[in-house]
Parts: structure tokens; sequence; C-alpha cells
């Protein structure tokens, strides 16, 4: 077989893959929608996709959220390398700046302890 009858072989099987894969796309839709309209209060019958999205919202509102959030990106990618020289005691190596240092100690994820920056417990939370 040569490559371009394996090339061809394989867009037909893509094809056929997303053809399937829209279809039970369709089927998931339209049984949550029949839930729905059922009414069923139980929860017995609900439709997987709409299990998976309310397991997802639960817990997307049990997991805290980053100080680092609302911060632009470069900012927050700047910070968050601070924490980890500061975590990894290389501050001497690679100073903090102190405008970073000073935004860090704002935010309550790291403290000063005899002038050296060490991380709090929501510093390290943010790390891992």
């Amino acid at each position: 077989m040569s490559v371009k009858d394996k090339l061809h072989e394989l867009e037909e099987m893509a094809v056929a893959m997303r053809a399937r894969w829209q279809a039970s796309a369709v089927a998931e839709s339209s049984q949550a929608s029949a839930t729905e309209d059922a009414g069923d209060d139980s929860g017995s019958a609900t439709a997987p996709a709409v299990e998976v999205k309310r397991e997802n919202e639960a817990t997307a509102i049990n997991q805290p959220v980053s100080p680092l959030t609302g911060l632009d990106l470069d900012t927050a990618i700047r910070l968050r390398w601070a924490l980890r020289d500061i975590k990894g005691k290389r501050t001497k190596l690679t100073p903090v700046s102190p405008d970073d240092l000073r935004t860090l100690v704002e935010m309550g994820l790291v403290e000063m302890r005899d002038d050296v920056p060490v991380l709090t417990n929501e510093g390290h939370r943010v790390l891992d």
C-alpha cells in the first residue's frame, strides 16, 4: 500500500470518527433534554454528560481560587517564579525584586523572617 493510499485511509477514518462523535454528542444532548423535560427530580436517570457537568461545577466550587488568578499573565508568571526561588532558597543567587516581594507579602504568600523571605502555608498551596 502506498503512502498516498494510507493517507487517504486515515482521512476516511478521521471523517468516520468525527461523524460518530457528532452523532454521540447529539444523542447525549437530546437525552439530557429529555431528562430535563421529564422533570425527574430523583436524579437517578440523569444523562452522563449532565452528571459530569454537575460534578465539575461542585469541584470548581470547592476548590480555592489562587491569589494569582486575577493578575495579568506576565505578572502571575513572574510572581510564581519568585515563589519558586524563595521555596528553593535561591534568593541570593536570583534576588526577588522589592516590588514583587512586597506584592507577595501583601497577598499573604510570603513572610519575612530575619530579613529572609519564607513561604507561608498559602504560598506553598499556590505552588502545589
